[in-house]
């Protein structure tokens, strides 16, 4: 008797195993169904963001910008009240003018200076002829666009500002301050004069 209750609590054992084994297994599948699921969408919002470029498409997109800055010329101290339609008639006479971007600041303002594209790229040379043409009375500077090259900031060390002083700020003067030979007087350094009680 005792044999057959060990025999019907070992199968009872191994049913709840088997459940437990495929209730494990189903939990894994919908895990990596869900896991599956957050890698596309993370996919699709790194594509919307443009977090992962391409670079072929990034090789083709600096190429097309080279193209329309082939086509397109600078032009500076345009009059702030000078409208685009205005730009684009000024510069009519040397080709189809495709765009015109007139520059402002973040309230809208104009910044004095556009960037006129055309269709063809021998507009530009013509248009490069009205260089120091007048536009409501004022002197045009025309220059063929120039293509920016990402990460090739130029880097401008600090002037050095000749009325702030001698730029040192230790107690002692510069060596210079002395006499070369030890003979005869050096020029005095004297320290600003303080106003008020010390």
């Amino acid at each position: 008797m005792e044999q057959a209750e060990v025999q019907d609590v070992d199968m009872a054992n191994d049913n709840d195993a088997a459940a437990d084994v495929e209730d494990m297994k189903k939990r894994l599948k919908e895990m990596e169904d869900e896991a599956a699921a957050l890698r596309e969408m993370q996919a699709k919002v790194e594509r919307e963001m443009g977090a992962v470029q391409d670079p072929a498409a990034v090789a083709a997109d600096q190429a097309n910008k080279e193209e329309i800055d082939s086509r397109s010329v600078f032009v500076g101290n345009v009059d702030y009240a000078c409208t685009p339609e205005e730009v684009q008639q000024h510069f009519q006479s040397c080709g189809t003018v495709n765009r015109v971007t007139i520059r402002t600041n973040k309230y809208g303002q104009p910044k004095g200076y556009a960037y006129v594209e055309f269709l063809e790229t021998d507009a530009v040379q013509e248009a490069l002829h009205l260089n120091e043409s007048v536009l409501h009375g004022r002197q045009l500077k025309v220059l063929a666009k120039r293509t920016n090259v990402p990460g090739m900031k130029q880097f401008r060390p600090r002037r050095v500002n000749p009325y702030m002083g001698y730029g040192f700020r230790g107690a002692y003067p510069p060596p210079y301050f002395y006499s070369p030979y030890g003979y005869g007087k050096a020029p005095r350094f004297r320290m600003p004069m303080r106003y008020g009680p010390y």
